[in-house]
């Protein structure tokens, strides 16, 4: 059984808001940012063939029951304080729902952990280009700078799914390794120092360090740093349409565990990939048969508690519970990326901070927006 639980990072800053804007039909450039300030950061270029998104808002009949109260989606919306968020119907590419606050359709919004589904997908590409053998493969053959650590022998699949056996505290070791690097301390140096603490691939534990080791692992693999990688194989392939970047160390090292600053609507592109097999624009951008992995339950402590309708986790993506079959990337204070196969629709939300809905109420809206959309089509 497992709780969905979102990275806790620091140093959120707020820089460069403007007023609601209406969505165009054209591809936004980049625009005002909600983004973190403290670290320096790399750039991902805008696709040079981006996947249209056309807006045709319908008139969604939304309306969902939750701990004993009903909420309507305007009620979701301002108390899951949503500052970007956007519905594709994913049968037609149309985005039938959308909502800005103090923002617009180029604004770009801190990721937080969210960005796990972009270091997951890069490793299905690695994989399938041959750079990674196979995710059964230790780490330390990728990254023998962590010969010394608790991640020695660790398998690339134990990381991917949250069980490498390193000791960690989420919401006590991430603003350290967040605020060491901004002080100029590499991020390999911290994963270096990581000790194991019990038995990897047998139990759940969610760590930030993990992605950045996948991320870190990316790189040495194929060559490229870790940017360069997602910007050709996924945010090009992908279609999207605006500049993005991904926060890194003063030496280099991109996050991964968090820290994409994109547009909504960029975020919502990942899960029509996901919602399409891995296919964009016509070409095959992750192998199937990863998308299918990635997002079944990884372990058997990984399955999702249907009984409870809790969440479960595949390969760097939260699983839905119950018999819905949905998944989806996760940020702190809100972040989300949602894919509902059953329905054919793709929701991408940011916020600056969610106290109001709990994720478990945040996937409830999810579906009753899913399921609204599939009702819509004519």
């Amino acid at each position: 059984m497992r709780t969905l639980i979102a990275a806790l990072a620091a140093g959120v800053l707020v820089v460069g808001l403007t007023p609601a804007a209406v969505a165009s039909d054209s591809p936004p450039s980049s625009g005002p940012d909600v983004i973190s300030a403290i670290l320096p950061s790399h750039p991902l270029r805008k696709s040079p063939q981006p996947l249209p998104l056309t807006r045709a808002i319908r008139p969604l009949d939304v309306s969902y029951e939750y701990d004993g109260r009903r909420y309507t989606l305007k009620e979701f919306l301002d108390r899951s304080a949503a500052w970007g968020f956007v519905v594709v119907d994913g049968e037609s590419n149309e985005i039938v729902g959308d909502h800005y606050f103090a923002s617009n359709p180029g604004t770009r919004f801190q990721s937080w952990s969210a960005s796990k589904g972009f270091v997951g997908t890069a490793v299905g590409i690695a994989v399938d280009e041959g750079h990674i053998d196979s995710i059964d493969d230790p780490v330390t053959k990728y990254v023998p700078e962590l010969g010394t650590s608790g991640y020695d022998g660790v398998s690339i699949r134990d990381v991917l799914r949250m069980s490498s056996g390193i000791t960690w505290t989420e919401p006590l070791n991430i603003p350290p390794v967040h605020l060491g690097a901004a002080a100029g301390i590499p991020v390999t140096e911290f994963a270096k120092r990581r000790r194991r603490g019990w038995e990897p691939g047998s139990r759940f534990e969610y760590s930030g360090m993990n992605s950045f080791v996948l991320a870190w692992l990316i790189g040495k693999a194929t060559g490229r740093p870790f940017y360069r990688y997602v910007e050709e194989k996924i945010w090009h392939p992908a279609g999207m349409a605006s500049d993005a970047v991904i926060s890194r160390d003063h030496h280099g090292n991109d996050l991964g565990y968090c820290c994409f600053m994109a547009t909504v609507e960029d975020y919502s592109r990942l899960g029509l990939l996901y919602l399409n097999n891995g296919r964009a624009g016509g070409r095959q951008v992750v192998s199937e048969s990863w998308v299918r992995e990635s997002t079944r339950p990884s372990a058997p402590f990984n399955e999702p508690d249907f009984e409870n309708d809790d969440t479960g986790y595949g390969l760097h993506w939260w699983l839905g519970g119950g018999s819905h079959g949905d998944y989806l990337a996760s940020g702190f204070a809100g972040q989300k990326i949602y894919v509902s196969p059953r329905h054919g629709v793709v929701i991408a939300k940011s916020t600056l901070a969610t106290v109001l809905t709990s994720d478990s109420e945040q996937l409830v809206a999810f579906r009753a927006i899913a399921a609204a959309v599939a009702a819509s089509r004519g």
